[in-house]
């Protein structure tokens, strides 16, 4: 029995070191206090009320786009359409930066000689003149000089421009659109001159005229050529009359036609590119031109040759050659933005006068501007 008793007391001395290793984790409660660290970063709340606090900056911004809307709606007005010189201005850049610097440099030297007149021929020759029209201005410069007996270099800078304004003035001649239900267009060109373009832009001036407008899809060489024309056609709300395969005479033909029945004001035959050289090209656009004249007497009425700029005194070459078989009656004049060859209208009033009907200063379908002598000078020589 007191061998029973003492085991018992041993066993409970042995156990109870277990209960205070069991005791360890609840002494463990600095570890809770650890816990609560985060809660005291509240610091950090203030930190994400600062957006909350910046809300006067998004009433500045609502009030800020009141005025704005005004101003949108006031530069609409001046942005939609510049005037014909600003517009022009802006699409003579390269020219006029061939220009200016040389010819500020001329006119500020100290005399009027021979050398004088050199560079100034010199100077229009680099901005395509062609020799004939800038042997023509420099002899008119210098005849004002001598009539009125003028010794400072700067006052030549105004008689150029007068004498280059009066020069283009014989072929500045806008379209004019009769009575004939339809008046029949038809533009021709070499390749790459911009034709299709051109049409759409010349449909969208023909409409903002009050002009009903017809579209014949005649280029059915060129890729994508009647696809293009049908987009522009949506774009000016106009029908575009063409065929998937077909004649080109055929379809100017249809066109004309249709015109004729739904009293349509314009009819725009669209024609392939071709080159001056390519003589069987030139014999087929001569038999449409006849086709279109038995369709409808007297048409074509307007015979339009586009020309690029950009291909300086070619220009003249190519419109000696349409002009010999189709009789050319007026010019467009298209990417005049795009090089420092705008003196080419003087080599075309000097050579071969040619009314020019349009100019293209821009690729919106606005840029398209009827040509204006005076105010295309001013564009030149600032």
């Amino acid at each position: 029995m007191f061998e029973f008793l003492k085991k018992l007391v041993q066993k409970d001395k042995v156990e109870k070191p277990k209960k205070a290793a069991v005791k360890i984790p609840a002494k463990s409660k600095p570890k809770k206090a650890a816990v609560k660290i985060p809660a005291k970063s509240k610091p950090k709340k203030a930190a994400v009320k600062i957006p909350a606090k910046s809300k006067p900056k998004k009433a500045a911004a609502i009030k800020h786009d009141l005025p704005l809307s005004a101003a949108k709606e006031s530069s609409s007005k001046t942005k939609g359409f510049f005037s014909f010189t600003e517009k022009v201005k802006a699409g003579l850049t390269k020219t006029r930066e061939k220009l200016t610097a040389p010819l500020t440099e001329l006119f500020s030297s100290n005399k009027i000689d021979s050398s004088f007149y050199d560079e100034l021929e010199i100077i229009l020759l680099t901005a395509d003149v062609g020799m004939p029209a800038a042997t023509y201005l420099v002899d008119k410069v210098k005849q004002t000089v001598k009539k009125e007996n003028i010794t400072d270099p700067k006052a030549l800078k105004a008689i150029l421009k007068n004498h280059m304004a009066q020069l283009l003035m014989t072929i500045e001649e806008p379209l004019v659109i009769e009575n004939k239900s339809p008046f029949v267009i038809m533009m021709v060109g070499v390749n790459g001159t911009g034709k299709t373009t051109t049409i759409g832009k010349l449909t969208k001036h023909l409409s903002d005229n009050s002009q009903s407008v017809l579209i014949a899809a005649g280029d059915t060489f060129r890729a994508a050529a009647v696809e293009q024309l049908q987009v522009w056609g949506a774009r000016n709300n106009v029908t575009v009359i063409s065929q998937e395969t077909g004649d080109p005479s055929a379809v100017i033909f249809d066109a004309i036609n249709s015109a004729r029945s739904k009293k349509i004001d314009v009819a725009i035959a669209d024609t392939a590119g071709r080159l001056p050289t390519q003589k069987h090209l030139l014999d087929e656009i001569t038999k449409i031109k006849k086709v279109m004249s038995k369709c409808h007497e007297g048409s074509p009425h307007e015979v339009l040759l586009v020309i690029d700029a950009n291909t300086g005194q070619n220009a003249i070459n190519q419109l000696k050659v349409f002009n010999d078989a189709l009789g050319i009656t007026g010019l467009v004049i298209t990417k005049l933005d795009g090089t420092a060859k705008g003196g080419i209208l003087a080599a075309i009033a000097k050579e071969i006068p040619t009314p020019v009907r349009f100019i293209g200063v821009g690729e919106g379908i606005d840029d398209l501007r009827i040509f204006n002598a005076k105010e295309y000078v001013e564009a030149m020589f600032i």
